[in-house]
């Protein structure tokens, strides 16, 4: 099957290093929302959105259609 998809979630990063998670999530999801207003729909935003998809339980973040099409 060519178009595979492949599972990843954020790489780790050194400002969040406990277990609890709420922080890295909000920081992920302001980063993706800012890329948004900066760059407007573009791809580059996309890594932003995996990487708070991955992170952020999914009753606190409602996903975008636009990015429902690249999962």
């Amino acid at each position: 099957m060519a178009d595979e998809i492949e599972l990843k979630t954020a790489p780790a990063d050194f400002r969040f290093p406990t277990t609890n998670q709420t922080r890295h999530c909000f920081t992920r999801y302001i980063e993706f929302h800012g890329c948004l207003a900066a760059k407007g729909e573009s791809n580059e935003c996309e890594r932003f959105a995996k990487y708070y998809l991955s992170l952020c339980p999914g009753e606190w973040v409602s996903i975008p259609f636009s990015f429902c099409l690249i999962f």
